[in-house]
């Protein structure tokens, strides 16, 4: 994929700190792993629910630095939750304090250690580009929320920068055509501050590179977690009004938080049939 005009430049070498900051916090996660790992699986084979996946998700998500501020009230059971989507960290972010389950790129399902983490916490991983295995997938979502009491879903169908909000994609949104009884569809903004541009995982940057980057950071850093006004899936008319209801109130939240207009992404995304506005002239103008 070629990067857009205004992709970032190449991440400068990390310093000794950085490296070893990095290290020491890998050395924590996996600890903490061993910790978890055998407790889990006890009280996974007794009672079939185990909160170790989710608890260690925000132990995760505390370890790199996140200090998570929920900003009102998330439902706790027949719930889907339609999220921006920034960063990986996401996952261990919105997971820790809420324990939802997740549909997520197939990527992330090959991401060192928290991909595993994913496939124990019920995420549903898609193919962007296997449009004949939707049925499947779908399949696996009604699947995924029968087992948990709330799933997550990120109808951008890919990270940004966090000052930029593109087209939702609702082809995951099917599982609520019809409904199923009772569940409640709540928007999610997840906020990094002006933290979210380093943050947010773009371009051509790789899953590694931006973890590596990610955990080398120095200190801790606020995500606040807007849990919007809930709202009934039912007689809306579809998975498109859904998306487009959705879309409005994290749209409208976002401007509040920025303080400013949201701007447009500026990278093309053809995994998603996105083009970067301004693009197609750029392009015309060097040819």
């Amino acid at each position: 994929m070629e990067p857009g005009p205004s992709a970032p430049p190449p991440a400068p070498p990390l310093p000794f700190s950085g490296r070893l900051r990095a290290a020491l916090r890998v050395q924590a996660l996996l600890l903490g792993l061993v910790v978890a790992l055998p407790v889990h699986f006890l009280v996974h084979a007794l009672t079939r629910r185990s909160p170790l996946p989710r608890l260690y998700l925000a132990y995760v998500a505390r370890v790199i630095g996140a200090r998570v501020e929920r900003c009102a009230t998330p439902l706790r059971r027949d719930a889907v939750y339609l999220a921006n989507h920034v960063s990986w960290l996401d996952i261990p972010v919105l997971a820790g304090a809420t324990g939802t389950a997740f549909v997520a790129k197939a990527e992330v399902a090959a991401a060192p250690l928290i991909g595993w983490l994913c496939k124990l916490n019920h995420t549903v991983f898609v193919q962007r580009e296997a449009r004949l295995d939707i049925a499947a997938q779908i399949n696996a979502l009604h699947e995924a929320m029968a087992d948990a009491q709330a799933i997550a879903i990120f109808p951008e169908g890919t990270t940004t920068d966090g000052q930029s909000l593109l087209p939702f994609k609702t082809a995951m949104l099917k599982v609520l055509e019809p409904p199923p009884p009772g569940v409640m569809v709540q928007p999610v903004l997840i906020d990094y501050g002006p933290l979210a541009p380093f943050l947010g995982w773009v371009g051509e940057e790789s899953g590694l590179a931006n973890a590596i980057k990610v955990l080398a950071r120095k200190g801790t850093f606020t995500v606040r977690l807007h849990f919007l006004e809930p709202f009934s899936p039912e007689g809306m008319g579809g998975r498109k009004a859904i998306a487009a209801q959705a879309r409005a109130r994290l749209e409208a939240r976002l401007l509040e938080s920025l303080g400013a207009p949201l701007r447009p992404f500026a990278l093309d995304v053809p995994a998603i049939r996105y083009t970067a506005p301004g693009r197609e002239a750029h392009d015309r103008a060097e040819n």
